[in-house]
């Protein structure tokens, strides 16, 4: 049997349970229907959400980790660097999904968002300047890198005999080989 209420104190059933709520009782209101704050839970954990960040999908409720974690999430987009599911913008290249912060150079670890990239035979991602670091071929004659000129994105090599060298080096190695 009910406790006899003043009508003015009746706010209406429970969503959940169905029973009454009265003033006096805690209760929310949440996606336009009334609930006991006891009624109010997560659907996997049982977690009362009366003032919590909630996510509804098919007239089920879940707290905000049930939903990210439980494969409830409508958008099941993973960032391919990270692992973990993308919930805000999503940052495409070469064809796979990331988060902007985690699209990063594999060297200098700089974030490559809006930037030119290089990929390698590997499929890891370079800044520009790291990949011609690491794939530019050695001189054969000095040893260093054959990079492309400050400003440039190409650099100009001499290949002789199967080995590679600088301008200047070529120049210097030919000089010293009549």
């Amino acid at each position: 049997m009910e406790p006899s209420y003043s009508s003015s104190l009746y706010f209406g059933s429970c969503t959940h349970c169905s029973k009454a709520v009265y003033g006096e009782e805690r209760a929310c209101r949440a996606m336009g229907h009334l609930f006991h704050y006891a009624c109010f839970t997560c659907s996997i954990c049982n977690e009362k959400l009366s003032g919590k960040p909630f996510y509804s999908v098919s007239g089920k409720i879940y707290c905000e980790h049930d939903f990210l974690d439980s494969g409830v999430h409508s958008s099941s987009e993973a960032c391919n660097s990270c692992g973990y599911l993308i919930m805000d913008m999503v940052l495409q290249a070469r064809g796979k999904s990331y988060h902007p912060s985690c699209f990063r150079c594999v060297v200098c670890r700089q974030s490559l968002e809006g930037q030119p990239f290089s990929v390698d035979a590997d499929t890891r991602v370079y800044c520009v300047s790291d990949y011609h670091k690491v794939q530019a071929p050695l001189c054969a004659a000095c040893k260093e890198p054959i990079l492309p000129t400050e400003g440039l994105t190409e650099s100009i090599r001499v290949v002789s005999f199967d080995r590679n060298y600088h301008v200047e080096c070529y120049s210097d190695t030919e000089v010293n080989l009549i």
